[in-house]
């Protein structure tokens, strides 16, 4: 087992409260439970020696010896069942094949629990399979002892507060090693095994005895579930099975008592090798999953993009978050706006990448881009009335009118740098996008508000966009008034119609990051030794900023570039399809894994090239 596996090597599952990564070896490194925001079980991929992990990996000590090297090493294979959750891992050696297959049984998703499950199955498919099973778990990120016991075939882990099981059926004999587990298990062609892994509450009544019928129907079950879940999305397009992961991807990290999609699926893991900017990225924040609600409701996925809604309405019907501001950029999954952040200096961090942090301080952090996603969001129908009653729809009146006093000022900015606040252009363009999506809501619904006092601040917001804004020096808009540097955010400019995507500006705009921020077809959010972010070490590109480029070329007509751009994007990809927050130099992923705002642009942009595909070949 290596240590440290690159962050690519894993594939997702989960149960829409929280969610674990099985490296390509066939190691579940990271998993938190009860909820996705909650304290570490696995977690190696942070620290190999203390975070804990539970492995089912091909065992070479089965394998004969053919040569002087010793027994040759299998080889792991890692695939989805198409359009599903669930993960097989594939090992082959020279004496026969075996797979792992790994899913999280998904009951009443929409009810809080304590109990979840991971089910991993063993099966020898051709010759001979031999595999050995670890399991080690290190409760509370790796920081709290836990004692062990057996009954019969099960194992029991008692933690603090919590307790964690693991049943055996078929040919797999547990044995205590200290206070963790392990086994060697030997399949023949056509045999299977498997393991249940069960997390509860400490004073929660142990999981039943477990059987071939019962775990052979929990696998039809969240097989027929993801079957009907993705049945779902009207997308007939090209580069239909990308989208699906996307779209797959994005419902693994949403929570569905409340319908609040993750940033990302882990923390701590780095947007540079050895560096600092490490993160927590399990929580909701407000610009993320707003923006999720378009590419959502263009799939067909409107129950999940309604969901959000409700929960977005629900922070505004709170009134106001602790920092004094209506709304704080981001939350927990229940709507919680703490999120202390603290350093976990016992955790060694992916490859030495210190430090590594939970929680996250930047929730404290003025974003004044936030009300225009957060408008954007709630204004995605036909008719406001279908999601906003009239009580909600004067919480936005009293927002909007809330941010026509406010919106000009500095603040830090979409991309939670740490160097001070300053007068972001992104965050005035999403200030205009909050008033002028209101505007239309107002009109279309006949609602109350006053209107000639918001059509005003629109108006006043473009015009100094338009001025202070733009730069004539570098003839494009940059990343902040009174200074000349490029800022991918701004790529969002047409897309929310800001700005026409063939306006001579904005075809210039274009030009001007592709010579600066755009490097085979990938996308650097900007450069920080021209605008100082307050943190040390770089960064690679960022796969969203890349996937944006792709959209505003194919809508500017320049759709060749855009399908190529995309095309390369694609390479991308890990094995399975998913892709962390960047790409680094090499074409490594880097960044907590993996991100949703990253597989949202992918839908979006597929879907604006597919129709202007469609259009170029219509006109030809």
């Amino acid at each position: 087992m290596r240590p440290y596996p690159p962050i690519a090597e894993h594939g997702l599952i989960g149960d829409l409260q929280t969610c674990a990564l099985v490296s390509s070896e066939g190691v579940l490194d990271w998993f938190c439970s009860p909820r996705f925001d909650a304290p570490s079980i696995f977690a190696s991929l942070l620290d190999d020696s203390r975070g804990g992990y539970f492995a089912i990996t091909a065992d070479p000590s089965g394998v004969s010896d053919d040569g002087p090297a010793g027994p040759a090493r299998p080889i792991s294979q890692q695939l989805y069942m198409a359009d599903t959750a669930v993960l097989v891992t594939r090992f082959l050696s020279p004496e026969g094949v075996g797979e792992v297959i790994d899913f999280m049984p998904v009951h009443d998703p929409h009810t809080v629990t304590d109990r979840h499950q991971v089910v991993r199955v063993m099966r020898g498919v051709r010759g001979t399979a031999h595999f050995s099973l670890e399991c080690r778990p290190r409760f509370d990120y790796g920081r709290a002892p836990h004692d062990l016991a057996f009954d019969g075939a099960a194992a029991r882990f008692d933690g603090p507060g919590i307790t964690a099981y693991l049943q055996a059926l078929g040919p797999v004999d547990l044995e205590a090693d200290g206070t963790d587990v392990r086994a060697g298990v030997t399949l023949a062609e056509g045999e299977r095994a498997a393991v249940l892994l069960t997390v509860c509450d400490a004073d929660s009544a142990p999981p039943p005895a477990v059987n071939v019928h019962d775990m052979t129907e929990e696998f039809n079950a969240v097989r027929d579930f993801w079957h009907a879940w993705t049945s779902r999305c009207t997308y007939r397009g090209r580069w239909q099975q990308m989208v699906n992961r996307s779209a797959i991807t994005i419902k693994l990290m949403t929570y569905a008592p409340t319908g609040a999609p993750i940033a990302a699926a882990t923390m701590g893991l780095p947007e540079q090798e050895g560096g600092e900017r490490n993160w927590d990225y399990r929580y909701t924040w407000v610009r993320d999953a707003s923006l999720s609600v378009r590419a959502m409701r263009a799939l067909g996925f409107t129950d999940e993009a309604d969901a959000f809604r409700s929960w977005l309405l629900r922070r505004l019907r709170d009134g106001g978050a602790p920092n004094g501001e209506p709304l704080q950029i981001m939350y927990r999954v229940d709507g919680d706006p703490y999120l202390t952040e603290e350093t976990l200096d016992h955790l060694e961090g992916w490859r030495g990448s210190r430090p590594v942090r939970s929680g996250n301080g930047a929730a404290d952090q003025l974003q004044m881009d936030i009300y225009g996603e957060a408008v954007y969001a709630l204004a995605q129908t036909g008719q406001v009335s279908n999601v906003i009653g009239y009580d909600d729809w004067l919480r936005c009146v009293a927002l909007l009118d809330w941010l026509c006093d406010h919106w000009d000022r500095p603040d830090e900015g979409i991309w939670e740098t740490r160097g001070g606040q300053k007068d972001f252009t992104y965050s005035r363009l999403m200030c205009w996008v909050a008033l002028d999506r209101g505007i239309r809501q107002a009109v279309a619904n006949s609602r109350p508000c006053d209107l000639a006092r918001w059509t005003a601040t629109r108006d006043a917001i473009l015009e100094q966009v338009m001025t202070l804004g733009w730069s004539e020096e570098r003839q494009a808009f940059v990343q902040e008034y009174d200074n000349t540097v490029l800022d991918a955010s701004l790529l969002l400019m047409p897309l929310v119609g800001f700005i026409a995507p063939k306006d001579p500006r904005w075809l210039s705009t274009l030009d001007a990051m592709e010579s600066e921020l755009v490097s085979d077809s990938l996308v650097y959010r900007y450069d920080p030794a021209a605008s100082p972010d307050g943190l040390q070490g770089s960064e690679g590109t960022f796969s969203l900023c890349s996937f944006l480029h792709v959209h505003a070329l194919a809508r500017a007509g320049r759709v060749h570039q855009a399908r190529y751009s995309f095309d390369k994007m694609l390479t991308y990809a890990n094995h399975v399809g998913l892709f962390a927050e960047e790409v680094g130099l090499t074409g490594e992923q880097l960044g907590n894994f993996p991100q949703a705002f990253t597989h949202l642009a992918l839908i979006t942009a597929a879907l604006a090239l597919d129709s202007e595909l469609d259009q170029a070949v219509a006109t030809a």
